[in-house]
């Protein structure tokens, strides 16, 4: 144990050598957490829409109008035909067309019904779909309260027969202001200790090996599991300081607090960080360059993030991504935060995921012991 301790020593002096360091520990997070989710969002906002208004009526301007009005559109043109305004799109000024036909207003008295067509340009197919989607649900709410107007203005003979009327009251669980920040900071706080635990302990010693001090360790007796040890326990130590401020920032800027308890989302990101942190020492050993373990990390790592349901639900992925997703740390963490702040899930909730996370903890850190190979 004496050896391991002055390895362990040896490992936090070195790292604290450094003074930028203690900074970046309390500022990465602090900054990831508060930029990140308002830039990555699939929200779409300031979607541009030409309207081609060939009824020109009190109807259709009331239409236009409440478009314009609303956070997800700007209105950018009103062309007289249908063709300018694709010619706009064409060149980029335009996102969508909605154009009114004529008999809108007399469509809408006479027949209580009325259509209008929607075009969207698709080459961003989120933007092109949530804009269509968007623009079909103003257009309905527009014309539920054309046809309450148009209730009170039925003939008196027949006052005493009211139209029916459906009323859909919608509730939200978990996130009821649908606030997408919300959705996304879980993930964002698994991509912090994935970058602490699985890319700095592969960087850490392959730079050793570079500069040749490893060399000297590998002369001594040593032991393999003394060594990863001693090169691991500064690292779950950092990853448990980035849960706390995660954690806080989490709560003292967007409000965002575990249903429960913080005790299991720290228990969680603990048992993360045991298993990803093996992966980097597994790149390491079988790394002999920075640059070796630099690519094997970026691809390791992009592979994880993707395809670990943080940014797309896993069960719209194709069968072979669902495969990786599987085997993958990080589905399970992202799945358990987002259950513990969002769903109010317990620790028992989530116990099957927390002993995913154990088995990958075992078998990484044991294959990591086993690959490293002493040279004298």
């Amino acid at each position: 144990m004496k050896t391991l301790k002055f390895l362990i020593e040896k490992e936090f002096k070195q790292m604290l050598r450094n003074p930028l360091i203690p900074r970046l520990i309390v500022l990465f997070p602090t900054m990831v957490l508060l930029v990140f989710p308002w830039a990555v969002s699939f929200e779409v906002k300031n979607i541009r829409i030409d309207v081609v208004d060939h009824s020109k009526s009190v109807y259709s301007q009331r239409l236009t109008d409440k478009i314009s009005a609303s956070q997800y559109f700007i209105l950018n043109d009103t062309p007289l035909d249908y063709q300018t305004a694709v010619t706009n799109m064409e060149k980029g000024e335009t996102d969508m067309i909605l154009e009114i036909p004529s008999s809108f207003d007399k469509d809408q008295i006479k027949y209580k019904t009325s259509s209008v067509g929607v075009a969207a340009n698709s080459v961003n197919g989120t933007k092109g779909l949530l804009g269509s989607n968007y623009l079909m649900h103003i257009v309905n709410d527009f014309s539920s309260e054309l046809r309450t107007e148009l209730m009170h203005k039925i003939p008196t003979e027949l006052s005493g027969r009211r139209m029916p009327q459906i009323k859909i009251a919608s509730h939200y669980k978990y996130n009821p202001k649908l606030d997408y920040k919300n959705f996304m900071i879980p993930g964002f706080m698994v991509l912090l200790l994935t970058i602490i635990g699985g890319i700095l302990p592969a960087l850490n010693i392959v730079s050793e090996k570079e500069v040749g001090t490893i060399n000297q360790i590998n002369v001594t007796p040593v032991s393999k599991l003394n060594f990863i040890l001693a090169k691991l326990t500064p690292y779950w130590v950092v990853g448990i300081i980035i849960i706390l401020i995660s954690i806080s920032v989490a709560y003292f800027i967007y409000g965002l607090w575990p249903a429960g308890s913080f005790l299991p989302v720290l228990f969680s990101g603990i048992v993360f960080i045991f298993s990803i942190s093996g992966l980097g020492i597994i790149i390491s050993n079988y790394s002999d360059t920075m640059q070796q373990a630099s690519f094997l990390v970026m691809f390791f790592i992009l592979v994880i993030i993707l395809l670990g349901g943080m940014f797309t639900p896993i069960s719209s992925m194709p069968a072979w991504a669902q495969v990786i997703a599987v085997i993958n740390p990080y589905t399970y963490l992202t799945s358990t935060l987002r259950m513990l702040y969002l769903n109010g899930s317990t620790l028992a909730d989530v116990s099957r995921n927390l002993l995913m996370l154990l088995l990958f903890a075992v078998l990484l850190n044991g294959w990591a012991i086993l690959s490293y190979k002493k040279r004298g």
